[in-house]
């Protein structure tokens, strides 16, 4: 009587149990898991942990200069996907026009600043300093014309053939050619060396003419979008006619490098060194890549890659990690900045 209720209760928990390992055999693992788990087994003292594909340029969002009041695209030059040069001009803005008049406006005034400071340094040409000479030779003989015929006068106011009329008269003559002698020295002189003064307020012009020139440009340059790099057009956000929003005009990146930005918990970072060879697991691709860590990051942070796993935490405390990609990958990943990739750093 005793055996058969042994018997039952041990039926009651090896059914049991065979079934629910049977059911947990015929439950699938994603090859996506299976791929983790090779990895991390691999990896013995390094880190693994969930990135994103960069380019090693970073990506650049390139926007408008105009200050608070904002700007609109007046010309875009560009496409998505084209290949452009550092210093290529990329779009202009609306107020082109007249920051290009303004420009022109300010190197006139230069021009006219710096012919006036020349002719102040040239002085006078032969031509008119041969005529000044000869202005001041005139004035010389009727002056001492003058003086001698005020002298005759004066010798005659002594007899009864001289007047005090005429004596008046001579005086007056003789000072004035007196003076006429005085001013053609001075024409001379101003013609044969330019006064400091002069020179100085020549100079200060120019110097003025030529600071309203740059300001000038600068503000003309601002109506123009200038790449800084050689790269690519990754995404253009505003095009001709559209004032330029939060994301700028456009996005641009050198693809001839990738980088993959790996976020280690913080607890991980003593694991992780420079230098370090890691490989890269990219969605749809048989095989990782290789890879080698560049820089570590300067601050702790909260995770920005959100994980596929529904209990893993979104408010871990991570640290970027910067891997730089086999040029073997580049291919690959050129159409996939962004991607979110898996990450087994060595040892």
């Amino acid at each position: 009587m005793l055996r058969p209720l042994l018997i039952g209760a041990l039926a009651l928990v090896l059914v049991p149990a065979a079934a629910l390992l049977l059911s947990r055999e015929r439950v699938p693992v994603p090859a996506d898991a299976r791929a983790v788990s090779a990895t991390s087994a691999s990896v013995v003292a390094g880190a693994g942990a969930l990135g994103r594909i960069e380019p090693a340029s970073r990506v650049l969002r390139l926007s408008h200069g105009a200050g608070p009041e904002g700007a609109r695209v007046g010309r875009l030059l560009v496409r998505e996907g084209e290949e452009v040069r550092a210093g290529q001009v990329l779009a202009e803005f609306h107020d082109l026009p007249r920051k290009e008049a303004a420009l022109a406006q300010a190197e006139a005034a230069l021009a006219l600043a710096e012919a006036r400071l020349a002719r102040i340094l040239a002085a006078g040409r032969d031509t008119e300093i041969a005529a000044a000479r000869a202005r001041l030779a005139a004035a010389r003989a009727a002056e001492e014309n003058a003086v001698r015929e005020a002298r005759r006068a004066e010798a005659l106011l002594r007899t009864a053939a001289g007047n005090e009329a005429a004596w008046d008269r001579a005086r007056f003559a003789a000072a004035q050619a007196t003076a006429e002698r005085t001013r053609a020295e001075a024409e001379l002189e101003a013609l044969l060396a330019p006064r400091a003064e002069d020179v100085a307020v020549a100079r200060a012009e120019v110097a003025q003419a030529r600071s309203a020139v740059a300001e000038a440009r600068a503000a003309r340059d601002l109506a123009l979008l200038v790449s800084p790099i050689d790269g690519t057009v990754l995404k253009i956000h505003a095009r001709e006619g559209e004032r330029v929003g939060n994301d700028g005009v456009l996005e641009l990146a050198d693809l001839t490098a990738f980088d993959v930005v790996a976020e280690i918990y913080e607890t991980d970072l003593p694991r992780v060194r420079l230098g370090a060879a890691a490989e890269v697991l990219v969605p749809g691709e048989p095989r990782p890549f290789p890879a080698r860590v560049v820089d570590l990051g300067w601050r702790v942070g909260r995770q920005s890659v959100i994980s596929p796993d529904p209990v893993a935490s979104i408010d871990s405390r991570v640290v970027e990690v910067r891997l730089r990609l086999d040029p073997g990958a580049n291919e690959v990943v050129r159409r996939r900045t962004n991607m979110q990739v898996q990450v087994a750093i060595r040892p």
